[in-house]
């Protein structure tokens, strides 16, 4: 520990002398040069003198192949230089560290894969002052922010005796695991919101109540497996170069870097002539980066013109009706099975629906032009367009999805990739959920314990569930059914263990969770830096880096790779990894039986030290499932060698050419596309089930909870707020980083007829407000969004005054916790409205010298 804590000091004493005005520098030198002349740079203000160390110079430095490991769509590599034990600088792929001319190459066939800004400043999140380091417990009130240092015996005890006496109490279904893949993501120290490490810790204690829907993309999620069974939907992202027309439906990958080199892909296709349409009610960057034509559009009315466009397609005749009668089930009435007419709610077909033969009302352009403000000419132009060229991929994306009937917007969107017969070809696309391949993603223990639940529900209705307990129905929190005794089972949440979350800084309508945290008799956080969600914990215990333990990175969803990730530097402080600490846990708690059911290649000295343990399952997982399963020839320690495994694929992978070109039946009860959902279809009572509520069992447009189409909500809140994901944050991670949030304000985007209307100007301080909350931000004017609409960016940290008015301009204090039949998170069904104010907007934890993690060292 005493070295660590000398060779740590070469970081303040080289920080500390340099005062760096980094926002007049990145204005003048851009983003990417700020980052690489400054990466670890931060201005410690209350620094004492230091010894001061020569700079070591490039070839002093040991340079690290590893990569970034969070749930930003990407998932790069990155490469550690390293003095001693300390990561002075960090880099991305540029061919010269990885061995074996594994990547590196930069042709089209291997191209970089390249790390975004994000992963570059990784230093600073290393070297945070927001950092946990020691194990910490609450000494104030829950969210007031105070704690104590104290030791990991102490920590781990208190967390034993509560967990026990909750469970004893009030049953197996007390404790409500909120683990993610946000703050760390790899094979073997997994946080996952499913089957990781927590998730088989609880399950095996046997107190579990789990959380079944996914906050980003369940609408697609859920889309995807009713229409083509499986969520591996997605093509390559080199398919993309063989496009003729790409239509990015509420998709910004330009700014939001979706997938390992989406961005040169489709920079390609537009050299080869291809064509994009955005629609969105942004002028995103992609729409600028590829001249395409943009479409504003109503937010949470994409369904409603998708259905126009299928009415002109079907009216025209334009459907691919080979394709059709091949291999879709509902689409017109020669598809529908023969069950259909006897059955609940499977009686209707699609184009039947979209002619207006149920309702009285055809679907056609003109009347979905009412409804999302697009014009009848635009919708038909881009339906005649998409139809009649070949291949052309449709790219229904997350962020549509995320309103009151999401999945809607996604099984509309699948209805026409598959009636124009873009599925399962070159350049078409039938996306979605868009994971391009199926990875060997567990290396810890996975058996029969790995998911045990004895309660689940929608994950945006635990604040609900807690606030409302007993007087709860099993419809209003998606309670997941089951063949036992626990179906129905209204759970009591008395405890909440994140791991690897920010999930009350993420969630929706943080008023109510707010409520809901004070009646908890036991709240954990495992994380890597102290974030507002720990500020409600009772107990903090210091996780370490993907930089200081020893996994395998996978690509997210797209990108068949695997990269190597070492233990580069030793742990900080007195962190440790998840896996130690569900491991000592369950030693403390059951002995070595539960211990060694845990992790059973563990004994009590994995506390001490889990390299040699790490490093046996993963050997085991590369060599049993890698290349066992996958067919890889390369060994493990050749892997280990070159860092890096790339797949050769002789084509581009395509999601379900083998069910087009050989006649492989889709994964679905009928086995094939199905527009007509067989399990919903059949479904009779629907209280019973996860939903809560009918669903259609073909597509169709539902009106939103909230839109710029009520007249009566709009009199009081005319504004319709949306929020996409940020350049500079993995939902809440990065939030802290200085030299990213100097660049990025949290700011509310407008357009500037609805400003001057207002009285409003570039850089007010604006409060956003509705009936759940209100919130602070910086106003920036653009014409580049549609007027009524306003964009805030989600992620931020909560920083709220004693009102509880957040001043960090979280949105999700205005967000609602009702999400859709299907689970879809409602972040982007908001009405608000907007004044200046003489409130002053303040980022979550703006100066270091004030920070929460400064504080705590203080009063140690």
């Amino acid at each position: 520990m005493e070295k660590q804590k000398q060779n740590s000091a070469f970081f303040l004493s080289e920080t500390s002398r340099l005062s760096l005005d980094r926002r007049s520098f990145l204005k003048t030198t851009g983003i990417a040069s700020a980052i690489a002349a400054t990466t670890g740079l931060t201005k410690i203000k209350t620094a004492s003198a230091h010894a001061y160390e020569p700079y070591p110079t490039d070839d002093e430095l040991e340079t690290v192949v590893t990569s970034c490991a969070h749930n930003c769509g990407s998932r790069h590599m990155l490469v550690a230089h390293k003095w001693k034990d300390v990561i002075v600088r960090i880099s991305s792929d540029d061919g010269r560290y990885q061995r074996g001319g594994h990547f590196g190459k930069d042709t089209a066939e291997e191209p970089q894969l390249r790390a975004c800004m994000r992963g570059r400043s990784y230093r600073q999140r290393i070297y945070s002052a927001e950092r946990l380091l020691y194990p910490m417990k609450r000494v104030g009130k829950r969210g007031e922010g105070k704690f104590k240092r104290v030791s990991w015996d102490e920590a781990l005890d208190f967390v034993v005796e509560k967990l026990l006496d909750i469970k004893e109490k009030y049953g197996s279904q007390a404790i409500l695991d909120q683990a993610y893949a946000g703050a760390s993501y790899g094979v073997l120290h997994k946080s996952d919101q499913i089957e990781g490490l927590q998730a088989r810790f609880l399950g095996m204690l046997a107190c579990r109540t789990s959380s079944w829907s996914v906050p980003s993309y369940q609408a697609t999620t859920t889309s995807s497996r009713w229409t083509f069974g499986t969520i591996e939907d997605g093509n390559e992202d080199d398919a993309f170069q063989h496009s003729k027309l790409i239509i990015m439906w509420g998709w910004n990958p330009a700014y939001t870097f979706h997938g390992g080199n989406t961005v040169y892909y489709m920079r390609m296709a537009k050299q080869l002539g291809c064509k994009f349409v955005v629609i969105d009610p942004q002028y995103t960057d992609t729409a600028a980066v590829f001249d395409a034509w943009w479409i504003p559009i109503k937010p949470n009315t994409d369904a409603a013109m998708m259905a126009g466009m299928a009415h002109y397609i079907f009216v025209n005749n334009l459907q691919d009706q080979k394709f059709i009668d091949k291999f879709c089930q509902g689409m017109d009435a020669g598809t529908m099975p023969d069950w259909s007419s006897t059955s609940a709610n499977g009686k209707e077909n699609f184009n039947d629906y979209i002619l207006g033969k149920y309702d009285g009302q055809p679907k056609t352009p003109e009347w979905a032009a009412e409804i999302c403000g697009v014009s009848a000419a635009d919708i038909k132009k881009l339906a005649d367009m998409y139809a009649r060229t070949k291949p052309a991929a449709l790219k229904a994306c997350w962020g549509p999805g995320r309103n009151s009937f999401g999945e809607q917007f996604n099984r509309m969107g699948a209805a026409l990739q598959a009636m124009t017969g873009n599925i399962g070809v070159l350049g078409g696309c039938a996306e979605g959920v868009g994971k391009a391949w199926h990875a060997e993603a567990v290396a810890y223990p996975y058996d029969e314990y790995s998911n045990i639940w004895f309660g689940s529900i929608k994950s945006d209705r635990w604040a609900y569930l807690v606030n409302n307990y007993p007087n709860v129905k099993r419809e209003e929190i998606g309670l997941w059914p089951r063949d036992d005794e626990w179906d129905g089972v209204i759970p009591n949440i008395r405890g909440i263990f994140w791991q690897g979350s920010d999930w009350f800084n993420q969630l929706t309508n943080i008023g109510e969770e707010l409520k809901a945290i004070q009646k908890l008799d036991l709240v954990v956080c495992l994380d890597q830096t102290i974030t507002p969600s720990g500020l409600f914990a009772d107990v903090l215990l210091p996780i370490c880096t993907h930089f200081e333990r020893h996994d395998v990175a996978l690509p997210w969803y797209k990108g068949h790779y695997y990269i190597h990730r070492p233990k580069v530097i030793a742990p900080l402080g007195e962190s440790k990894t998840d896996f130690q600490v569900f491991t000592e846990l369950a030693w403390r708690i059951g002995g070595e039986r539960f211990g060694k059911a845990y992790n059973p290649l563990a004994g009590r000295e994995y506390w001490q030290n889990p390299d040699l343990v790490d490093e046996a399952y993963l050997r085991t997982w590369w060599e049993d499932r890698v290349m066992h399963h996958q067919h890889v020839d390369m060994t493990w320690d050749e892997f280990k060698h070159y860092g890096v495994y790339k797949f050769k694929l002789p084509r581009p992978h395509v999601a379900f050419q083998d069910n087009v070109e050989k006649g492989v039946p889709w994964a679905t009860p009928s086995g094939k596309i199905e527009i007509l959902c067989t399990e919903l279809a059949k479904i009779e009572d629907w209280k019973t089930t996860k939903y809560g509520e009918h669903i259609p069992a073909i597509p169709k447009w539902i009106e939103p909870l909230e839109s710029l189409n009520d007249p009566v909500k709009t009199k009081k809140h005319p504004f319709h707020l949306i929020t996409p994901h940020p350049r500079q944050r993995t939902h809440s991670i990065f939030h802290n980083i200085g030299i990213l949030k100097e660049t990025y304000d949290q700011e509310v985007t407008m357009n500037p007829l609805d400003a001057k209307r207002l009285g409003i100007e570039q850089g007010d301080n604006i409060e956003v407000w509705n009936d759940r909350g209100r919130i602070v931000v910086l106003a920036h004017l653009s014409e580049r969004v549609m007027p009524g609409v306003l964009i805030v960016y989600e992620g931020t940290w909560l920083a709220l005054n004693e009102d509880n008015v957040d001043l960090g301009g979280n949105p999700n204090m205005l967000t609602a916790d009702i999400p859709s039949p299907a689970g879809a998170f409602v972040y982007n069904t908001i009405l608000v409205n907007i004044k200046k104010t003489d409130l002053e907007h303040k980022p979550g934890w703006d100066d270091v010298d004030v920070s929460r993690s400064q504080l705590f060292r203080r009063e140690m």
